[in-house]
């Protein structure tokens, strides 16, 4: 279960990323941070597997729940 949720598709694009990288970070290891957003996150995964070592890539999910809306799992090893 997500120990946050963040909805970013009211953010201007230019905040997102930073806003999931320091939401992440506030999280304890073994939680996931789930985020919503209005198009495919695949850049963002690409930017945390090469950069973030306590992404757990592996175990990353994401689906489209309908146009428009994509809920991604990004969870933190243990």
């Amino acid at each position: 279960m997500p120990a946050t949720t963040l909805d970013l598709r009211d953010l201007p694009p230019a905040q997102r990323h930073q806003e999931v990288h320091a939401a992440f970070e506030a999280l304890d290891d073994g939680e996931t941070l789930e985020i919503v957003n209005d198009h495919d996150p695949r850049p963002l995964y690409l930017e945390f597997r090469a950069d973030v070592e306590a992404f757990d890539a592996e175990n990353y999910e994401c689906t489209e729940e309908q146009p428009g809306k994509y809920v991604a799992k990004l969870p933190k090893r243990r």
